[in-house]
């Protein structure tokens, strides 16, 4: 529903405008669909199938998990612009599908800041650096003066160009000044298994795939990215605690609409989800999956999107970053 015309009179937009929150109310009154643009069983979507499951359950509809893969997510994204603005065609994505993809692809099938809805983040998760047992750096402070020490020599695996582990090392080589050179993989399991052969030098991994291999002893964790320490690796300190700046850096999958959606729908939505993924056991199952809760309101989403898109923009000139 969108209302951009002022083609009527007054008294005609204020009916209109006191209508809104009774079209808001009747939502959902048929099923919902949440498209996904990556395979079923990966992180983003999981979290999709947790919150259809929750919402599904609160609304009284279907809502309906639908995986379009391609192109680094963009193609389900550019589906998702393209329904109608009624809340019935939602996208669940991680922020290289909306704040990267877009500046590495030499064409974009949408502007992320103008052709979306932001509702709300769901879940950010941080990643750990990790290396092999043998690597010459034991802390985070060790490896940069390692790498300053070796410029050039020193890899980062990543599960692919524009993947998080790829944007965070090449972040910090652009704040930190550091010379590391990128080997991408196709998937973040082969990059593991190249860190734990001793092939590549170190990897920012998702938090549940690499702790098994820490505790193992088959691979070390260095540092992590998030705000604050990650339940799931408690004796990790994060680049903040190192002392060498402020970087935090995170996976995360917001909750979007296409562009032009009615405000008070949008609130609807956002208080919903907010509601249903808050509740304990929806919460638990998220948070044991390595996944912090965010569900910021719709402003500040929208706030937080641009500050991405501008910071991983400055990332991608600096590194000359080109979609293969």
């Amino acid at each position: 529903m969108k209302i951009t015309r002022r083609v009527v009179a007054g008294s005609l937009v204020a009916t209109a405008a006191s209508a809104l929150p009774v079209f808001s109310q009747a939502f959902p009154n048929k099923p919902v669909k949440i498209v996904v643009g990556f395979a079923a069983g990966g992180g983003t979507d999981f979290v999709a199938r947790v919150l259809a499951d929750a919402l599904k359950e609160h609304w009284g509809q279907s809502v309906i998990v639908e995986s379009r893969t391609g192109a680094s997510g963009m193609l389900a994204a550019e589906q998702v612009v393209r329904a109608a603005p009624d809340g019935y065609t939602l996208l669940v994505s991680p922020q290289t599908s909306i704040a990267v993809a877009p500046q590495i692809f030499a064409k974009s099938p949408y502007d992320p800041l103008k052709d979306l809805t932001p509702i709300t983040i769901l879940t950010a998760t941080p990643m750990l650096m990790v290396a092999h047992p043998s690597f010459p750096a034991s802390s985070f402070v060790e490896f940069l003066t390692y790498v300053r020490a070796n410029p050039g020599k020193v890899t980062f695996a990543s599960g692919g160009i524009g993947s998080s582990p790829h944007m965070t090392s090449e972040l910090l080589n652009m704040r930190l000044d550091l010379k590391a050179v990128h080997v991408p993989y196709r998937g973040e399991q082969p990059a593991l298994a190249d860190v734990m052969g001793n092939q590549v030098g170190v990897l920012f991994a998702n938090i549940p795939s690499a702790m098994p291999y820490v505790q193992a002893g088959k691979l070390k964790a260095l540092v992590s990215t998030g705000q604050s320490r990650s339940p799931l690796a408690p004796d990790v300190p994060t680049i903040i605690e190192s002392g060498v700046g402020d970087i935090v850096t995170a996976t995360w999958n917001g909750l979007y609409g296409p562009a032009g959606m009615a405000p008070d729908l949008v609130q609807k939505i956002y208080a919903d989800v907010s509601e249903v993924l808050g509740q304990g056991r929806v919460r638990e199952r998220l948070l044991a999956s390595g996944s912090d809760l965010v569900l910021n309101t719709p402003q500040r989403f929208e706030e937080y999107l641009r500050a991405e898109v501008m910071r991983w923009g400055q990332v991608i000139k600096a590194a000359d970053i080109r979609a293969e």
